[in-house]
This record gives C-alpha cells, structure tokens and sequence, in this order.
C-alpha cells in the first residue's frame, strides 16, 4: 500500500470510496441517513476537495483505491471546520469497506498528523459523528483526545463530535 497524494483520474473512484465506507457504517437514526443523504454531493466531489486541501489515497499494489483522506493544512482554508490558528485538520477519512481492519485507515490519518508536524502545526483537530465508533478508537490509539468545547451541532439532531492532537 502506499499512501501519497491522489491523482486527478483517481478522483471518481475516491468518490465512490468515500460514499461507500460512510455507508458502510450503517447509521440507524433518521437523521443521520437524512445527513448522510445530503452529505454525498460533498463525499463525491474530490476535484474540489484537491483544490482546497491535499487528497491523499492510499494504492494498492494494482493502483487500487484503498481509501482516501483530506488533509486541511491550515485554518485559510474553505474546508476548515475550525478557527484555531497553527491547527490542521482531517476531513472525510474513509477506507473501501473491503479493505477496512487492514491498517489503511491509520496510514492515512499518520500521514496528516506527519504533514502537520512538518508544516510545524501545534495541533491537528477532525470532526467524527457519533456513529463511527471504530474511528473514535482509532483517533484515540493515535493520541486524539475528545474536545467537546469544539463539538458541532450541524442541525437539532445531529452533532459532530471533535478530537484533536497536539503535536507541541
């Protein structure tokens, strides 16, 4: 597997990767359907996320898309979800449902915080819902920590939940 920038003819099946690992995580409650539902344009659209951020994939030996991430540099940029000056932040980390439980999605959360400490961030924040409980213990091996003060409440209903890692 390799993990490095995403390539503009990768984009499509990063697209598919995205929708379908949030997918796979099977949310119960109406609202999160109804947001996940609403959320797809956004999953889908990598050209744009490339043009804000840097889009890593990680490739598999065949040039497989295993999975994808952004990586939001600073606070500058039209896809930060935050505020906090010297932070990056990871945005829309999925893995292709088959290939989950096989390390992918910790390369490509290390490869932000790795781009982060050499840009010379102090922290790197990331938003998660409630129902990627895999995720949560991922963040939390990596050293993220919960940081409620930054949760979001994206509508009555649905709440994003925060972590960050500081990198000082």
């Amino acid at each position: 597997m390799e993990v490095r920038l995403a390539r503009p003819e990768e984009y499509e099946a990063i697209g598919e990767v995205t929708v379908a690992a949030y997918w796979a995580v099977n949310p119960d409650s109406e609202a999160a359907i109804r947001d996940l539902t609403s959320y797809e344009p956004e999953l889908r659209a990598v050209a744009d996320r490339a043009a804000a951020a840097e889009v890593l994939v990680a490739a598999g030996g065949e040039g497989e898309v295993l999975g994808a991430v952004t990586f939001v540099p600073d606070p500058d940029s039209a896809l930060a979800e935050f505020d906090e000056p010297d932070t990056a932040s990871i945005r829309m980390l999925a893995v292709a449902p088959g290939a989950q439980r096989r390390g992918v999605g910790e390369a490509l959360a290390r490869a932000c915080v790795d781009r982060a400490a050499t840009a010379g961030r102090a922290a790197v924040l990331l938003h998660s819902t409630e129902w990627m409980t895999i995720a949560h213990r991922l963040y939390q091996r990596m050293g993220f920590v919960r940081a409620e003060g930054l949760d979001w409440q994206v509508a009555p209903d649905f709440r994003l939940l925060a972590f960050r890692l500081d990198l000082r």
